[in-house]
């Protein structure tokens, strides 16, 4: 299981995405499915909308229904520990996106995530470790 972030996912759908290629490209070396939060699933949802339509959302649904990619549920303590990691980065600001991505990591106990996203170069794991990032440029 790979977290990912939304970024990956809208270039993985999108041939126009300027990171298209090395995205896919970075399937091969990742551990499947693909594990993502609602948030993140929503945001590129919308992303995509906006940039393909109707038929790059079905192409994102069609991940899910292929167990490419998982959609994960937040346990109650991730959900609170996403509120505080917004306050604690409100600085940033951290959205909703990346904060339910990093209590999902503590809850999983797994600091890699596959990500587009320079801010997962500054969030921290736990408050102490950097996270292991996939494709950040």
């Amino acid at each position: 299981m790979t977290l990912t972030d939304a970024g990956p996912l809208i270039a993985i759908v999108d041939a126009d995405e300027a990171d298209h290629a090395s995205c896919v490209d970075a399937l091969n070396r990742l551990t499947i499915p693909l594990v993502t939060t609602w948030p993140a699933f929503t945001e590129a949802m919308y992303l995509l909308a906006r940039a393909g339509g109707i038929r790059a959302q079905q192409a994102l649904w069609r991940l899910v229904r292929t167990d490419l990619l998982v959609v994960a549920d937040l346990s109650p303590s991730a959900v609170d520990r996403s509120a505080r990691l917004m306050d604690q980065y409100a600085d940033r600001p951290m959205d909703l996106a990346d904060a339910t991505l990093v209590a999902l990591a503590e809850d999983r106990g797994d600091r890699r995530i596959f990500t587009l996203d320079a801010d997962f170069q500054i969030y921290r794991f736990r408050g102490r470790q950097r996270f292991e990032t996939v494709l950040t440029p």
